[in-house]
């Protein structure tokens, strides 16, 4: 085990020393111990701890009265927890393709006021399918896309002893998959937040770059800042060696172009 760990560290340093050169030293130290969490809000049953960025990341999603949304991978459930609690009369479907996921989520959503958990479905679906069965149905999805998740393998002896760079490659191809169907599944002039908790960029920007080059008269990027964010080709990233500890966190904000003869309020 003591070799195959040695093994997966050396590629993994080597892979993410490739990408932030002189960098990943500072990067990786921050990452390595636990994340400080907050507290997300007192209107829960009983305290929710997140990570901040998580947090910061959820309220780049446009708001709008009486709005269907789409979490198409949501659990833990903070996420879900958060745009729940700033969107006024929204109906949300919150979905996980696990078992185990959805019964974490079911509990996370329980932590909500009544009045708000009556306008929300849980639902166990391949999300990366979810096109086949809705097109143009919800005015917001929130992808918060399964990621390579570096702080969690760098703090996980078992996860870092088996990492390999095929891991990033197979995750992406993933993530695009779930975005190319929240694309369809998102109405025309609707909005798409992505988010991974990743720091390499080819599940992060290199991911949105796809969807762009495929759509490119179709979708627009609308840009947003965060406090201590770093601006990146597509996105922001908010990075815990310049942002006080908090994230890996990348997001990106895209909207679905209107058609000529479509409207959108």
């Amino acid at each position: 085990m003591k070799k195959e760990k040695a093994e997966g560290k050396v590629l993994f340093d080597r892979f993410y020393e490739n990408i932030w050169k002189e960098r990943w030293e500072s990067l990786k130290k921050s990452m390595e111990g636990k994340s400080g969490k907050v507290s997300l809000s007192p209107l829960l049953s009983q305290p929710y701890f997140m990570d901040e960025a998580s947090i910061l990341v959820s309220s780049l999603l446009p708001g709008g009265e009486n709005l269907e949304i789409l979490d198409m991978c949501a659990s833990p459930g903070g996420k879900t927890l958060s745009i729940a609690l700033t969107m006024k009369n929204a109906s949300i479907v919150a979905n996980d393709r696990s078992p185990d996921r959805v019964r974490r989520l079911k509990e996370s959503i329980m932590l909500l006021p009544g009045d708000i958990r009556e306008r929300m479905v849980v639902t166990r679906r391949d999300a990366s399918k979810w096109c086949l069965h809705e097109k143009e149905r919800y005015d917001r999805i929130l992808l918060d896309a399964p990621c390579s998740s570096e702080r969690h393998v760098l703090n996980d002896e078992k996860h870092l002893s088996i990492w390999s760079p095929s891991r990033p490659k197979r995750l992406s191809v993933e993530q695009y998959a779930l975005l190319s169907s929240a694309f369809l599944t998102v109405k025309n002039g609707g909005y798409i937040l992505y988010s991974t908790c990743s720091v390499n960029p080819g599940e992060n920007e290199g991911v949105i770059a796809k969807l762009f080059k495929k759509h490119k008269d179709e979708v627009e990027e609308i840009k947003c800042t965060l406090p201590n964010s770093e601006e990146r080709e597509y996105g922001l990233m908010l990075m815990p060696d310049k942002a006080g500890g908090i994230g890996p966190m990348y997001a990106c904000l895209i909207r679905k172009r209107l058609n000529q003869n479509s409207s959108f309020c």
